[in-house]
Order: structure tokens, then sequence, then C-alpha cells
């Protein structure tokens, strides 16, 4: 070998050792980034906070204008839904974005936990037709959310950005969508099993000491950033007959309903749980009690307008509500105090008749401030 000759196989092997030097540091960097990954997802329990947080990691780490996930829309249900979980993405108005936990798209990555682009998933699936919820999102890579051999989403990721190096995603690439992906089913299986210990099995509402300690939560955020929040009683009217004319399952059935209808009629950063018996109870997030009434109005007009049928029996039920706020710039009350203000309220509207809302006045607040001092 010549000097000539020698010296380029010196350059070749310094600049291969470089390039395995860089390729180190990534390794290592991605490494750091996905150990705070871990720490950020797993610190958060709360479904809807956690899904955001999710997206915003694969936007960022993979370097994609948009991502999404297909997940079950409640602990016991047996459809993967997309919800209002995507970022960057554009879903059809005219299409039902849900896929049944048995559609084979589902079982086909109950076997394979691997990310695949939507040409690669054709082909491996042959026969099998790929749901339009997801070939209509136009996503350039999709993987399962696995944990211990069990499927909790499909995760979609949009359009990637062009960094210089090609929008294609590498083997490397995909190993790290995978192990986010991992994170995220673990995160996922945590938040679910927090919201089964903390969610009437029934109603599908929160529990009472739950709301507590969330309501106590936001109250502290209200101070700090200066935002009102309302908290509304609701009390079904004349319960009782419905259970010594129908039955108990009747009851079960109408409170089943009524809890769908607020459920419905809240927005995703507010809150309703089942308070007991009858009565259920909601947070509202930065909104005021004259907004919160209108909230109130709403849900009540809902329930008075709908015909109930249980097992060939029309029905129609109202209910009455109390609503109370809280503001940080005037008189501060724990959490206790809003709810048992808004249940004063609640009281005066029964009183007067039921079938109505009655927002809480300062006189219920002297009131209700008379009574803890005396106690």
């Amino acid at each position: 070998m010549n000097l000539n000759e020698k010296s380029s196989s010196k350059k070749a092997q310094k600049a291969q050792k470089a390039i395995s030097f860089q390729q180190y540091e990534k390794e290592l960097y991605d490494l750091k980034q996905m150990l705070e990954v871990s720490k950020s997802l797993c610190s958060v329990l709360e479904y809807n906070t956690l899904v955001e947080s999710i997206l915003y990691v694969c936007l960022a780490q993979m370097h994609v204008l948009g991502a999404g996930m297909f997940v079950l829309k409640s602990f016991d249900s047996d459809v993967f839904a997309l919800d209002s979980n995507y970022n960057g993405l554009t879903p059809d108005d005219d299409i039902n974005y849900t896929i049944p936990a048995n559609h084979p798209i589902i079982c086909f990555f109950n076997e394979k936990n691997l990310a695949f682009t939507i040409d690669e998933l054709r082909s491996e699936m042959k026969d099998a037709d790929i749901p339009e919820q997801i070939t209509s999102l136009e996503p350039t890579l999709i993987a399962p959310l696995k944990h211990k051999n069990h499927i909790n989403g499909i995760l979609l990721l949009g359009e990637r950005i062009d960094l210089g190096d090609g929008i294609d995603f590498s083997e490397y690439d995909r190993q790290q969508v995978l192990s986010i992906a991992a994170l995220s089913s673990i995160a996922i299986n945590n938040a679910t099993l927090v919201e089964m210990t903390t969610t009437d099995m029934m109603t599908h509402l929160k529990l009472k000491h739950y709301f507590y300690n969330v309501l106590a939560e936001k109250l502290d955020f209200s101070i700090l950033n200066e935002m009102p929040i309302s908290v509304m009683m609701l009390d079904v009217d004349f319960f009782k007959k419905f259970n010594d004319t129908y039955g108990h399952s009747c009851g079960d059935f109408v409170l089943k309903k009524v809890a769908q209808t607020i459920f419905e009629g809240i927005r995703d950063q507010d809150m309703a749980g089942r308070y007991g018996g009858e009565e259920f109870v909601v947070m509202l997030y930065n909104t005021d009690s004259k907004a919160a009434a209108l909230v109130a109005e709403r849900i009540r007009k809902t329930i008075e307008n709908e015909t109930l049928v249980y097992e060939g029996n029309k029905m129609h039920l109202t209910i009455s509500i109390g609503v109370s706020e809280y503001n940080p710039e005037k008189r501060p009350l724990s959490a206790k105090n809003l709810v048992d203000l808004a249940d004063q309220a609640l009281y005066v509207s029964k009183n007067n008749g039921r079938n109505r809302v009655t927002v809480a006045n300062e006189e219920m607040l002297n009131s209700l401030q008379k009574e803890s001092e005396a106690s």
C-alpha cells in the first residue's frame, strides 16, 4: 500500500469514527430524552392531560406536524375512538372516528408490535381492509400503543418536517416511535387504573372524594390565575317515585340517563361527579355564575324535554339545580364551602317548586359564613 492509499485509508477511518461518535452522541441524547419523557408521562394521572402530553411529545420528538391517538372511550369500552385526541390532523366531518375492539387492525397490532406506513400495512394485512378512520387522516406512520400484550390504542403520526436528512422514517426512527408508544401505553394504563378507582361504575361520573380533591386543586390554581370557578349541585325531582313505581332497576336507568346528559352538557376541562343517591355535582372551570347558570339551564331543559322509555313505559323527569361561584377577588371559600353554597341554592330551587335553577346570592353566602363560624 502506497502513501496515498494509507493516507486515504486513515482519513476514511477517521471519518467513520467521527460518524460513529456522532451516532453515539445522538443515541445517548435520545436515551436521556426518553428518560425525561417517561418521567413526565408517568407523573400525569389525569386522562385528558395525559393524552395532550403524549401528542406534544410525538410532535417534538419525531418532528411531525400532526399526531393523534385512537384510545378506548372508557375503561370498560369495546370501542377505540379518536374524539379530541389529535393535534395537527384534519378529521373528515362525515366520518365517525371509532374502531371496534374486534376490528382486524386491532388483532393485527396485537400480534405485531411494529410501526408501519399505510402502504406497508396494506401489504402486511393483505385482504383485510384498513379502516377509513385511519386512512382519511393520511398518517405517515402508524404504531400500536401496547402494554403487556394488550392494545391500549393506536398512534398516528402526521406529515414529517424535512430537517435536511429526508422525511422517511429510518429503522432507528421507528424504534424511537415504538419506545414513545410503549411509554405512552404504560402511562395510559396507569391513568386507566386511577380512573377505575375514582369513578362511579354505574354513572361513569367521578366519585365524591375525588371530586373534592380535584376541586381543591383547581381553587388554588384559580387564586394564582385570578379566574372564577363555578359549582352546580343537581338533584332528580321526585326520584323515589321511579323506584316505587317501576323498581330500583328503573331508578338506576334514570340516574344513568341524567348522568349522560350532564356529561354531554359540559366541556372536557369541567368535571362531573355523583355526589350520592340522586344528587350530582359539577365543577365548571374558568366559568362565572352567569355562564354557569346558562349551562345549568341548558341541562335542565334537555332533561325536561326528553321522553325516557323503560320496559315500554314512557317517563318524564325534571331536575333542580343550585349554582355557586368561587371568585378569588372576593371572599375565599374552601372546596366544601363552595359545594355547600351550591347545595343551599339547590335547596331554594326545591322549595320554590323544583325544576328550576337558582344561583347562590350574597345572603346565602353570609348564612354559610355564620354557620362555619358557629361550628
